[in-house]
């Protein structure tokens, strides 16, 4: 370019902003989204790799909001929030998502003992593989004194192994490949019922996580940017957006690879056909499936069985690596999470050390109890309920970061545009709705007069928080729209 002409495009600069979008997309690829995944292929073959598809895409569009929030103001989300709702709301919001990235912990403690029970062929108890993920604390605070860059590189190779691992699997199976394009580009389910539907509204659970919104927020602080110059803005904007755009579809590739694989080898199988198999090739893992015909019902430990039985030891421990990578990427995402809610929230400032080393004290002690005295199916019931949990903490982040992007005050030139506020709103609304319904079948399903009755309490005040951050969102909207 002639000196003084502005670049279109840099690939030197991608490079300078590469980095925080890869840390964000690891959480669409934790534990329980990898769960989410081999269930849909299970349950419903190719069938949702459509609903897969768009999930990711509104999960960039609402990163792409949170990525803005934070190169515009040079505040996170939780700073926002802290500067913008009173003490109350915002303590209420604070606890909220502690307790999702407390959640999203367990699930990474649960893929942890899961990988190693596998890797050791059973000889590592669940119980004795959640007590090794202590080490985690160890091992993020060796990785966390290298320097941010060497930081996210090393969370790009652990993108990489789990890339690898996946891969291997999509490649020994061989999905047919014209029904994995159907599967994505034609909105479809013939004869879903109930099971399918449900596993569709927790795939968009899954993958939308709302510890992430305030994560991405943060990270994109660690480039610097002269704020009071719009073109800098909007160049790095633009950067970011693209480098999360790579991240995304890279993680909805790796979900993809997983879909197929369950839906082409174990689609419509039964107990009785795979115990069967099993048996035949020599595994000991035949017990895990009962003498019947009814339809396999798999989860991370019986996926990696299952592969196992049918493609050799190879693939149980490629599965089994690749959930590892999988679990340690989420709980260094988590902890960065915890440690940005905790700052933004209370200007509260801690080690990244004490604050991993904190949250997982909280996960560990109740997911350990039931890895020691309860089996691996009690652990499974435990990741949907966690599952369910992210899924009803949504709102707390979603209503905030299209409230303040939309403010003209808060966000200057670079506040959200009319199709953006309109999209934004419906798009929010749609999720939330299918989350909530989500968690009623969820509950509904436990058949426990004692659970309705607490839930029932509980979601009184759950609505009446939640209309309070739409009725702000709304005002939020109303006057930026006045203001054009």
């Amino acid at each position: 370019a002639q000196p003084g002409t502005p670049v279109i495009f840099s690939f030197r600069k991608l490079w300078a902003f590469t980095g925080p979008g890869f840390l964000m997309s690891i959480a669409f690829l934790d534990p329980g989204n990898i769960e989410s995944d081999l269930d849909s292929g299970a349950i419903a073959g190719f069938q949702l790799l459509w609903v897969l598809l768009w999930s990711t895409v509104i999960g960039l569009l609402l990163q792409r909001l949170a990525a803005r929030l934070g190169v515009v103001t040079g505040m996170d989300l939780a700073e926002v929030c802290k500067r913008e709702y009173p003490c109350v709301p915002r303590t209420i919001l604070w606890l909220m998502i502690e307790v999702a990235i407390i959640g999203s912990d367990m699930q990474e403690v649960i893929g942890t003992a899961i990988a190693f029970n596998l890797l050791s062929a059973g000889r590592i108890p669940l119980w004795g593989g959640v007590i090794i993920t202590i080490g985690d604390t160890l091992i993020f605070l060796c990785c966390d004194k290298w320097g941010l860059r060497k930081l996210e590189a090393f969370f790009g190779f652990l993108i990489t192994v789990m890339a690898v691992t996946f891969g291997y699997e999509y490649v020994t199976v061989a999905p047919n490949q014209a029904e994995v394009l159907k599967g994505m580009f034609v909105p479809y389910c013939r004869g879903c019922g109930s099971a399918e539907l449900e596993q569709a509204i927790g795939i968009v659970g899954a993958v939308i996580m709302p510890h992430n919104i305030y994560l991405h927020s943060a990270l994109v602080k660690s480039r610097q940017i002269d704020r009071a110059n719009n073109r800098e803005v909007k160049e790095a904007n633009k950067y970011f957006f693209i480098e999360a755009s790579i991240a995304l579809f890279v993680s909805f590739l790796i979900n993809l690879f997983v879909v197929a694989v369950f839906a082409e080898a174990f689609y419509g199988k039964t107990n009785m056909q795979v115990r069967q198999q099993c048996n035949e090739s020599g595994s000991s893992y035949a017990g895990l499936f009962p003498y019947n015909n009814e339809t396999l019902e798999v989860d991370i430990y019986k996926g990696g069985a299952v592969l196992g039985c049918y493609f050799g030891p190879a693939a149980l421990y490629i599965w089994a690596i690749g959930i590892l990578a999988a679990g340690q990427s989420s709980t260094m995402t988590g902890t960065y999470a915890g440690q940005f809610v905790m700052d933004g929230f209370l200007n509260l400032r801690c080690s990244r050390f004490a604050r991993v080393l904190l949250t997982r004290s909280i996960a560990i002690v109740p997911t350990l109890l039931v890895a020691f005295f309860q089996d691996l199916k009690d652990l499974t019931v435990m990741n949907d309920l966690l599952n369910a949990l992210q899924s009803i903490q949504l709102p707390f982040a979603l209503l905030p970061i299209l409230t303040f992007t939309s403010l003209t005050r808060v966000m200057h030139d670079f506040a959200n545009g009319l199709v953006w506020k309109i999209g934004g709103a419906l798009t929010i609304l749609g999720i939330c709705v299918i989350n909530i319904y989500f968690v009623v079948v969820y509950v509904t399903g436990l058949n426990s007069i004692v659970v309705y009755v607490i839930s029932a309490l509980l979601s009184i005040a759950y609505v009446i928080f939640v209309i309070y951050l739409a009725w702000k969102c709304w005002i939020a909207l109303r006057a930026s729209c006045l203001h054009v």
